[in-house]
């Protein structure tokens, strides 16, 4: 079972080295490998999310996986670790991706070459990120994972995606020279990368050194806070998950949450309660980008007037509430927004997803070939028909059992569960994950202004989130004439119809979810656990050397 914890990252990296021996003849082939590939992802992932919560491994629940690659010790060695969090956005990533391969087939794979190895190379550098445990592999995965996006960003030309791309290509060059200077800083000052020994090092710095550690970790988490796309520097989000094509920016959604889950990771670590004059370092800084973040991304939202416009601006509205909830510093925070995390990201990605069918169907299939529009699914057919002479209107149209047709209520069911997800209105899981960070809040003994703003903030975000997303609906439901039914297919639809039901089941099991969270935030605020797993996983014996011993 230890092995399980490579999975994720060599089953991507093994199906995307085949596929490029693959000519672009033969999509068919690469779509079922990345298909394939995308399901052994998943079922891997959720296998070691199971793995790290099972009673009777390695001492109790919530037990550390550590993996030594090369099988050199910590700090000196390559150090794959499986806990509570990493496992938990290692199977985030595996469903979204397993959905995307899914929904790319339906057209999207064929707009460019290479579509599905540079997707494969993405999931490939995002598990890697997740489960790497020091930083130079986390540089490493990062830069496989953006060499990959770059290429998906461009699927399908266009001038927009080529902007788009250019800033994008930009901005994440310039974070990954400050990952490196920083990286490089931390190393001078402390003399290791792997993230469990940073922490402990960092107790123990002298004086004199400390500033130059907090400034080293100031330029670190520059990059970090550009990935995750805080303010200000987020100018380039939007416009490169809107120009993408639809099964690239559910993927992208995950991106922002790399940035995220790396700033508490490392957060977390490096400066814990047993850090003495380091302890909390920075929390006001992230709890002031976040709220700005999130007051950025709340007005977006309620300007824009694209649909494309309307999930970039909610992926900045979610990373900046997941910001002010990390500078919180509180674990019952924490739990919440690790909640929060899930529901927002699944919404997302399937917002994508239905975005994709409703402006394909409100520009009459202008967007497609015509041989693309075959196979329907038989449930979706437009086959109701209104009942003659029963209550007809000025038109001669029936008004009582008029039948909307399949597709279009599929697609405004879908459109209307986005919404409660996004706004966080009741009974959906986004209205949970923010309730749980709100009673964290609330029950902390000392909140102070920041916590009142960070209330007052999430509360206004919401509302102008269900302003815009209700207009939005009205537009494209209500308002316009429907000359023709969606053309749906089956490979479009279930993913996106996955997706929610994802986040239907976190609503339905809220409680051992938040429990997994509650167990999660608790273990990041007191890293020990960590620490001593990661520090003390042991090489295993050269069974040759064993044999030849007397």
């Amino acid at each position: 079972m230890p092995h399980l914890v490579a999975v994720p990252i060599l089953v991507p990296m093994l199906t995307a080295a085949l596929m490029l021996l693959l000519n672009e003849k033969r999509r068919r082939e690469k779509a079922v490998l990345s298909v394939v590939s995308g399901l052994i992802g998943m079922i891997s992932a959720l296998a070691l999310l199971r793995w790290v919560n099972a009673p009777d491994v390695g001492g109790g629940a919530g037990s550390i996986g550590v993996y030594l690659p090369g099988n050199w010790r910590a700090p000196f060695g390559i150090v794959l670790v499986a806990d509570r969090l990493s496992t938990l956005m290692v199977a985030l990533t595996g469903v979204i991706g397993f959905a995307a391969s899914i929904y790319s087939t339906s057209r999207w794979d064929r707009a460019g070459v290479h579509f599905h190895a540079l997707l494969q190379l993405q999931l490939m550098g995002l598990n890697g990120a997740f489960l790497t445990g020091d930083l130079f592999n986390l540089f490493v995965f990062f830069e496989v994972m953006l060499a990959a996006s770059y290429g998906l960003l461009l699927h399908g030309s266009g001038r927009l995606r080529v902007q788009a791309g250019l800033h994008y290509i930009a901005i994440n060059l310039a974070a990954s020279s400050l990952f490196l200077i920083g990286a490089s800083m931390l190393y001078g000052a402390t003399g290791t990368l792997n993230m469990a020994d940073l922490g402990m090092r960092i107790a123990q710095i002298a004086p004199a050194d400390r500033g130059l550690v907090h400034a080293a970790t100031a330029i670190l988490f520059t990059a970090f806070l550009a990935k995750a796309g805080a303010w200000p520097l987020n100018f380039w989000l939007v416009p490169a998950y809107s120009a993408a094509v639809s099964p690239v920016s559910a993927v992208f959604a995950l991106l922002t949450k790399l940035g995220i889950y790396t700033i508490l990771r490392l957060w977390t670590l490096m400066f814990a309660p047993d850090t003495g004059a380091s302890a909390q370092f920075g929390h006001n800084v992230l709890m002031a980008l976040g709220m700005m973040t999130l007051f950025v991304g709340a007005l977006g939202i309620v300007g824009t007037q694209r649909m494309s416009n309307l999930a970039g601006f909610s992926v900045l509205v979610s990373a900046g509430t997941l910001l002010t909830a990390i500078g919180l510093g509180q674990p019952a925070v924490w739990a919440g927004a690790i909640y929060y995390l899930l529901s927002s990201t699944l919404a997302v990605s399937a917002f994508f997803l239905l975005i994709d069918m409703i402006e394909r169907w409100r520009n009459l299939g202008a967007s497609i070939a015509p041989h693309e529009i075959a196979d329907h699914a038989p449930f979706l057919a437009p086959d109701l028909r209104p009942l003659d002479g029963v209550n007809l209107d000025d038109e001669e149209q029936a008004i009582l059992g008029r039948a909307i047709p399949a597709g279009v209520a599929l697609l405004g069911l879908g459109f209307g569960c986005c919404t409660l997800l996004l706004a966080g209105m009741p009974p959906l899981s986004g209205f949970l994950g923010k309730f749980a960070m709100l009673s964290g809040l609330l029950g902390a003994r000392e909140m102070g202004a920041s916590g009142w703003m960070f209330i007052l903030l999430l509360l206004v975000s919401g509302f102008f989130t269900l302003v815009a997303m209700t207009r939005t609906g009205i537009r494209h439901f209500w308002t316009q004439p429907v000359e023709a039914p969606p053309a749906l297919r089956a490979v479009e639809v279930l993913p996106a119809a996955a997706l929610l039901f994802c986040c239907v089941a976190l609503t339905t099991q809220a409680g051992p979810v938040m429990q997994h969270a509650t167990a999660t935030a608790k273990g990041l605020f007191t890293p020990t656990a960590y620490r001593k797993a990661v520090m003390g996983a042991r090489q295993v014996p050269n069974p040759v050397a064993e044999r030849q011993a007397p």
